[in-house]
């Protein structure tokens, strides 16, 4: 298989890396295909959300993938949280905290019959949380690195991904949970409330809830409570 990253196509403006490694991907992209974008208009995240970002001051990639693991989404979030540093944490499923705010997030979007997958993945490198939209100044975050300092976070995040896709599951999942920003916390999502608990072996979030059960949380949106 190629090394992720290769080949390339950066753009210095586009709607969303992910719609162009998608077209790529369907047009028959090798794994590891890299699409890079100075600057997006359309960026997804997550629950129909857009990912907004000064151009030029934020990593903004998109990987095709062949037949990755299930815990694709976990996997990315472990890579990108070494690059962050020490104090970063992931909030279950997606995202990368630097003292509660976010500074990355991930999107994969398959075609199962087709066998692969595109890794979106967003790192607030050196944005100022002030040149965001205002409704992100209370929740986003940065790296508080240089707009020159763009290109080696992509560097070092194909090779954390390299290293973290070749884990046993276990390690992964080790890996995961020392970095856990939910676990004890309470929480609420779409179908109720409880104290986060950790992962299970599926990559579930679990749930302690108030009545004493448990429930395994397969996807979806959580939000902290308190």
């Amino acid at each position: 298989m190629n090394a992720l990253g290769h080949p390339r196509l950066h753009l210095r403006a586009t709607t969303s890396t992910n719609d162009r490694a998608r077209e790529l991907a369907q047009a028959g992209a090798p794994h590891g295909t890299l699409v890079t974008a100075s600057e997006q208009s359309a960026g997804r995240g997550r629950q129909g959300r857009t990912w907004s970002a000064p151009a030029g001051q934020a990593l903004l990639m998109s990987l095709v993938l062949d037949r990755p693991p299930l815990l694709l989404p976990l996997a990315a979030g472990v890579a990108i949280a070494e690059v962050a540093g020490p104090s970063a944490r992931l909030k279950w499923p997606n995202d990368v905290l630097v003292e509660d705010r976010k500074v990355a997030g991930i999107l994969a979007e398959s075609r199962p019959p087709a066998g692969w997958v595109v890794l979106g993945i967003g790192v607030n490198v050196a944005v100022r949380v002030d040149d965001l939209p205002p409704e992100l100044h209370g929740t986003a975050g940065t790296l508080g690195l240089r707009p020159v300092d763009v290109e080696p976070t992509l560097e070092r995040v194909l090779a954390e991904l390299e290293r973290v896709l070749a884990l046993e599951a276990a390690a992964l999942l080790d890996a995961y949970r020392a970095r856990d920003a939910l676990r004890g916390r309470e929480i609420s999502w779409s179908g109720g409330r409880g104290r986060a608990a950790g992962i299970d072996g599926a990559g579930h979030l679990v749930v302690e809830l108030p009545d004493g059960g448990r429930s395994a949380l397969a996807a979806g949106e959580v939000h902290l409570t308190g």
